[in-house]
């Protein structure tokens, strides 16, 4: 169901925007304003197309080839070409989201009125994704330089009656089939057109938004199953203290700190080592989990900043500028996207790295304080937990290799017109399975310290108001608690479903009121 419409301006869009278009299916509609910009745009580009000097992108070829001059009789079919020889992907589908977002954000700077488009193919691009067509996208193709060239070459082909597309039943079916079904008329490219709708950072930016609303989600799950943890082995609440955090003002930090804090409020597991086992202070991955998650929720926020600024630009080669010109650029490069996509997949390792490190001491009977051996029922007997960590482990030792920077790789291309490329959708594309990953390992530990909390609770001790909401709310979602050994992984899958859905936030956050 559409959720609301975004209507679509001249200057840039919201990061909520892209998600409700994305994963939400709003509507999308162009605004007045948009409108006359880009008719006041493509009067310049006609103007211009109408002159014996060669403009790039106007009346010549592209890339390396544009020191040719191109004739009006030609100019359609270069446009046409550009959009089929440049939609060369290969590989897997593109997720659906990734795909939407990326022809949205096509949209968005088209409508700015710097493109030279004409109102009619931008209308036809609006009535594309209400009518929840969907073109086939492959996951390889782009390198990120003149931006995501192949993916976007495929969305233009779409807007030609071209190549396939994936009808809002999940059909793929050819595109030319799916408009006339939906009433939509093919664009006839004209000059300039098929070059503006290729040129920009549109698939990374997309998938950057994205991760950015899951990791955000994802960083108040950690912060949760933290508190759990750090409850489930006796640890002290003491290192949480706001006056400790005050002293090292990293916000990301404090804010975590916070969060863990309020989950905590109430144990009566906290500090209970001391009456007779007494340690000095906890782990590392225990005590330090507020600096380790804080400064990953710093980086979200660097991220946020460079994401709002792409949302804001107007990413073409050539651009129509407000006093007619219309110049050659660099905008379409995609490093400042780049670099941010891969700082996030090393901040999401780290994440998950301290996370796993955590459940590992929870299922060590050496180091668990008092737990059974892998919070196992009949230990020797039952294996209890010991391969959901051995899993947990796999997945974190996958996103230490996703961390490696794809933005520190480049490879020519274009002849070496194109000689230096950002690899930013790469960067995107890697990003992506990181998130998939996290969650699956923060499930791991949710799983593991609620069942652990449990077993202490057997005991005699009693758990903090938020953890026994986090166990009630995990049990009624059909995640079984301590027990022998059973079939783990629907349990497993079970919780990391528990973890994507909010369930685990909303779980808490009567107990605690907003976390963030």
């Amino acid at each position: 169901m559409d959720t609301h419409t975004v209507v679509v301006g001249t200057s840039g869009a919201t990061a909520q925007d892209v998600i409700a278009v994305a994963r939400g299916n709003a509507r999308v509609e162009l605004s007045a304003a948009a409108v006359d910009a880009l008719a006041a745009a493509r009067g310049i580009v006609d103007a211009l197309a109408a002159e014996p000097e060669p403009v790039y992108g106007v009346s010549t070829g592209f890339g390396a080839l544009a020191s040719r001059h191109i004739g009006q009789d030609l100019r359609g079919r270069l446009q046409r070409n550009i959009v089929r020889s440049h939609a060369a992907g290969m590989g897997p589908r593109v997720e659906r989201e990734v795909v939407r977002a990326l022809m949205f954000l096509r949209l968005k700077t088209v409508a700015s009125g710097h493109t030279g488009v004409r109102p009619e193919v931008a209308q036809t691009m609006a009535d594309v994704l209400n009518a929840g067509v969907t073109p086939v996208v492959h996951e390889y193709g782009s390198l990120g330089c003149s931006g995501d060239l192949a993916p976007l070459s495929h969305c233009a082909l779409t807007l030609m009656g071209e190549g396939d597309a994936e009808g809002p039943d999940g059909t793929v079916r050819p595109a030319g089939e799916l408009l006339a079904a939906h009433g939509i008329t093919p664009v006839e490219l004209r000059e300039k057109e098929g070059l503006a709708l290729l040129n920009g950072t549109d698939g990374m930016l997309g998938m950057l938004v994205m991760a950015l609303a899951d990791l955000k989600a994802l960083y108040t799950c950690a912060d949760i199953t933290a508190a759990l943890s750090l409850e489930a082995l006796l640890g002290t609440d003491k290192v949480l203290a706001p006056e400790l955090h005050a002293i090292r003002p990293h916000p990301g930090q404090g804010v975590s700190a916070d969060n863990m804090l309020r989950v905590l409020a109430g144990s009566g597991l906290t500090g209970h080592h001391q009456d007779d086992a007494p340690r000095v202070q906890d782990a590392y991955s225990v005590r330090c989990a507020p600096q380790v998650n804080g400064a990953g929720r710093d980086t979200l926020d660097y991220a946020g900043i460079v994401a709002a600024r792409e949302l804001a630009s107007a990413v073409d080669n050539p651009v129509v500028l407000p006093d007619g010109r219309v110049e050659s650029n660099g905008n379409f490069h995609g490093a400042p996207v780049a670099y941010v996509l891969d700082f996030l997949a090393i901040v999401a390792a780290d994440l998950g790295s301290i996370t796993e490190r955590r459940t590992d001491r929870l299922l060590d009977k050496n180091r668990s304080h008092g737990l059974p051996p892998f919070l196992a029922d009949d230990a020797g007997v039952d294996s209890g937990l010991m391969i959901a960590q051995y899993t947990q482990a796999a997945l974190v030792s996958e996103m230490k290799r996703l961390a490696v920077p794809a933005s520190a790789d480049s490879i020519p291309s274009s002849a070496m017109q194109e000689d230096h490329v950002s690899m930013g959708w790469s960067a995107a594309r890697k990003l992506r399975t990181s998130v998939d990953d996290l969650a699956r390992i923060v499930a791991v530990e949710l799983y593991a310290a609620t069942r652990a909390i449990e077993l202490r609770a057997a005991g005699g001790l009693t758990p903090a108001p938020a953890s026994q909401a986090v166990i009630e709310a995990l049990r009624a979602a059909g995640v079984e608690g301590p027990g022998p050994d059973r079939f783990l992984s629907p349990d497993l899958a079970a919780a990391d479903a528990f973890v994507r859905a909010g369930k685990l936030v909303a779980a808490v956050e009567p107990v605690t009121g907003p976390l963030h």
